[in-house]
C-alpha cells in the first residue's frame, strides 16, 4: 500500500476541488501553456521539414545526385566504362545508378551593360535526362532550343532578373583563362545569346547556367574529354549512403585512374543546408520558451500546494510517510499535470501539423487573397512532414522541463515537520 500512497494521492491532488480556486487555476493554466509550448514546436518543426523537403526537390531537378571529377579528366571510353561498372555493379542495390552523364563546368563572369554577376556554367546535352528534368522548370524558351554551335545559354530566372535578360538578348561571359597574343594577355571573353530562363525556387536560380556541352569543351579547351561525370541516382536521398559503400570498390582504382573525387549534391550545398539546420534549431530554442513559462508555472502551481496542504502533509508525516514519500507525492502531482499538457500538444499538434495545408488553403479560400503568393514564394501550398525523430525530441524534452520543475516544491514539501505544520494549523 505505502509503494502505491504516493501516485494515489498525487492523482487525487490533481483531481480534487480546492476551496482556493486560485491554485486550480494556475494547474489549469500550466496544463494550457505546456499544451500550446508542444504544439507549437510540433507544428513549426513540420512545416520547416517541410520546406527543407521541397527545396531539395527543387534542387534535385537541376542539381547532379552525385559529381565525379578527375584532374586529368575523362574521355568517352573512361566514361563508357565508368557507367557499365556502376550500373552493373548497383542492379540488385537498393540505390540503382540511373544514369551517368559527362560533366562539363567552371565558374565564369556574366556581364550586360553595367550588370555583372558571377555564376556556374555547365554543359548539357539537350537529349540527356538533365536536359529533361530542366524541362519541366522552363519559364521561357526551351531546352532543345540549345543547339551545337550556336552558344546559346540557359540562365536562371534570379540571374535573369539581376542582369535584365531576357530570351534573345546577348550576355557576355569571361572565362577564369587567358590568351597570349603579341599584343599582350587577354582574358577570354565569349558572348552567348540567352535561349532560354529556368527557374526552381532555390539558389540555383541566381548561379547556374547551362550550354551545350560540345560549346562548352570549346569554350574550356578540353577538346573531346569531359572534367567528370555527374550520376543519377533511384534515391537521391541515400547518396551519402551509397557513395560510404561504393568508394571501397576495386574497379574504381583498377580500371581508372585513382584520384577520382565523389562529391553529393548535399556536400555542394553544404552551406545553404547548413544554414537550414541552424534556422531549425534557433527557432526551436526560442519557441521553447513557451515550455519554460509551463515549468514556472507548475512551480508555482506547487508550491502553493505545499502551503495549502500543509496539514494534509502533517498528518500523513505522523502515519509513518517519510520525507521521500510526500516528496514523490508532490512529483507525482506536478508530472500529472505536465503529461496531460505534453499529450494534449502532441496529440493537437500532429493533427494541425498534417492538416496544416488543408486550413491554409482553407483561409486563402474566406479571404479570397492568397497568403503564399505563388508568384513570390515559388509555392502553392504550405508544406509540411511530420518526423518521428522530432516529436519524440519535443516531448522527451517537455518531460525532463516537466520533472526538473517539480524538485524544489517536493523538496520543500518534504521539509514539512509535522510539529510545526500542526501547531500553526487553525
Amino acid at each position: 500500500m505505502l509503494t502505491n500512497l504516493p501516485l494515489f494521492i498525487g492523482l487525487r491532488y490533481m483531481r480534487s476541488k480546492r476551496r482556493d480556486g486560485f491554485v486550480s487555476f494556475i494547474s489549469l493554466f500550466s496544463l494550457a501553456a505546456m499544451a500550446l509550448g508542444v504544439m507549437a514546436l510540433i507544428v513549426v518543426l513540420s512545416v520547416m521539414n517541410g520546406f527543407d523537403r521541397e527545396i531539395k526537390m527543387r534542387l534535385l531537378r537541376v542539381v547532379p545526385h552525385i559529381s565525379v571529377t578527375s584532374p586529368e579528366g575523362l574521355n568517352i571510353a573512361q566514361i563508357n566504362q565508368l557507367e557499365t561498372e556502376l550500373k552493373t555493379d548497383s542492379e540488385d542495390a537498393p540505390v540503382r545508378v540511373l544514369s551517368v552523364v559527362p560533366m562539363l563546368q567552371s565558374f565564369v563572369m556574366a556581364s550586360r551593360d553595367e550588370h555583372q554577376t558571377g555564376l556556374v556554367l555547365q554543359g548539357i546535352d539537350p537529349q540527356s535526362r538533365t536536359a529533361d528534368k530542366l524541362a519541366e522548370n522552363m519559364i521561357s524558351g526551351y531546352v532543345g532550343q540549345l543547339q551545337e554551335g550556336q552558344f546559346g545559354v540557359v540562365i536562371g530566372s534570379q540571374i535573369a532578373r539581376k542582369l535584365d535578360l531576357f530570351v534573345g538578348d546577348t550576355l557576355q561571359l569571361t572565362l577564369p583563362s587567358v590568351t597570349v597574343t603579341p599584343a599582350g594577355v587577354f582574358p577570354r571573353i565569349k558572348r552567348v545569346i540567352v535561349t532560354g530562363i529556368f527557374q526552381v525556387g532555390a539558389q540555383v536560380d541566381a548561379s547556374v547556367a547551362f550550354i551545350h556541352f560540345r560549346d562548352g569543351q570549346k569554350l574550356l579547351r578540353l577538346g573531346d574529354r569531359f572534367q567528370g561525370v555527374q550520376l543519377e541516382l533511384s534515391d537521391a536521398f541515400l547518396a551519402d549512403n551509397w557513395l560510404s559503400a561504393q568508394t571501397g570498390k576495386r574497379f574504381l582504382k583498377d580500371n581508372l585512374n585513382d584520384d577520382l573525387q565523389w562529391r553529393t549534391w548535399s556536400d555542394n550545398m553544404g552551406t545553404l543546408f547548413q544554414a537550414m539546420r541552424m534556422e531549425k534549431v534557433i527557432v526551436s530554442l526560442l519557441l521553447s520558451v513557451i515550455i519554460a513559462v509551463a515549468a514556472f508555472n507548475i512551480v508555482a502551481s506547487l508550491v502553493l500546494m505545499v502551503s495549502d496542504k500543509r496539514k494534509d502533509i502533517a498528518v500523513i508525516r505522523t502515519l509513518g510517510a517519510t520525507s521521500g514519500t510526500v516528496m514523490k507525492i508532490f512529483v507525482i502531482q506536478g508530472l500529472a499535470v505536465g503529461s496531460l499538457g505534453i499529450l494534449a500538444g502532441t496529440l493537437l499538434g500532429c493533427l494541425l501539423a498534417y492538416f496544416v495545408g488543408d486550413i491554409v488553403a482553407g483561409l486563402e479560400q474566406l479571404s479570397g487573397s492568397y497568403i503564399f503568393d505563388p508568384s513570390i514564394y515559388l509555392i502553392s501550398a504550405l508544406p509540411s512532414k511530420i518526423l518521428l525523430s522530432d516529436v519524440l525530441m519535443v516531448v522527451g524534452s517537455a518531460l525532463i522541463v516537466s520533472f526538473v520543475a517539480t524538485l524544489y516544491p517536493a523538496w520543500r514539501a518534504g521539509k514539512v515537520l509535522p510539529a510545526e505544520a500542526l501547531r500553526y494549523d487553525h
